[in-house]
């Protein structure tokens, strides 16, 4: 058991929570509010364009979450450029406002030109990142698991980077582990693995790899019965940073004997002292 209060720093803000939720997909808004209480997330994405054009599912969506306990997330979804991003992410911290989080500048970048994979494009992201970082913003860049890009988006002052595992939405899991195990071993801002996760072994995979945190909407929201699921989500979540606190067993070629090699009783019922 951890003996010290575990706790994520992102920007200026702390989380226990080390999972992130979303509001997208949800049958109804009830359903999104009993999943988010079993997740024990703290910090929710908001889509603002949606939010803003009341698209279906996000009528009433504002309302509908205690603003006062959970961290809002906006997101430039559904930006194909950095001018897009730019102008939608101003408009997000003006509705975190309305929320009630008047301090909040916190952004979830996402520039996504490709309408049919959902893959980010790093040119846009990193350059919607060094001019929102300049405003002000707290910037959480979605991006593809690439180490050179986390770097340089880390250099320019974005407050963590979130690699996705596998497309959104497709539930692959981590089909990048080898890149993202490279962005965690050199990042110094926390590392949130974002997309592709689709069930809690997944999730507990990428904490158990050392992922600060990580991000699942999809898999919680479509699931046969989202509650259930995100608080499975958050129990995974748990262990696997448990797990990657408390050190795993070194990986083996040969077997290696767990109980103890002297004191073995012989086949003629003689104790012997070592293994001969």
């Amino acid at each position: 058991m951890m003996k010290t209060k575990d706790q994520l720093k992102i920007g200026k803000k702390n989380f226990t929570s080390r999972l992130f939720t979303g509001t997208g997909k949800y049958k109804s808004l009830d359903v999104m509010q009993r999943s988010l209480v079993l997740s024990g997330s703290e910090m929710v994405t908001v889509a603002v364009r949606r939010v803003q054009a009341l698209e279906k599912g996000h009528e009433g969506l504002l309302e509908a979450i205690p603003w006062q306990n959970i961290w809002m997330l906006p997101n430039t979804a559904g930006c194909s450029n950095a001018e897009e991003a730019i102008r939608i992410a101003k408009l997000g911290r003006e509705l975190a406002k309305i929320a009630g989080q008047e301090e909040n500048n916190f952004i979830k970048l996402e520039v996504i030109p490709d309408k049919i994979h959902l893959l980010p494009d790093p040119i846009g992201t990193l350059e919607a990142a060094e001019k929102l970082v300049q405003e002000n913003f707290t910037v959480l860049p979605y991006i593809n698991a690439d180490p050179i890009l986390a770097k340089r988006l880390e250099e320019v002052g974005c407050a963590t980077v979130m690699p996705l595992g596998s497309p959104i939405g497709s539930a692959q899991g981590i089909q990048n582990e080898a890149n993202i195990g490279l962005i965690i071993e050199n990042a110094n801002i926390p590392v949130v693995v974002d997309a592709g996760i689709g069930v809690p072994s997944e999730a507990a995979h990428a904490m158990e790899m050392g992922a600060d945190a990580v991000l699942v909407n999809s898999a919680i929201a479509m699931a046969n019965d989202p509650p259930c699921m995100a608080q499975a989500m958050s129990k995974a979540v748990q262990a696997g940073r448990e797990s990657f606190l408390a050190g795993r067993l070194p990986q083996r070629i040969q077997g290696e004997a767990s109980s103890p090699e002297t004191g073995l009783i012989s086949s003629k019922n003689q104790i012997i002292s070592k293994r001969t």
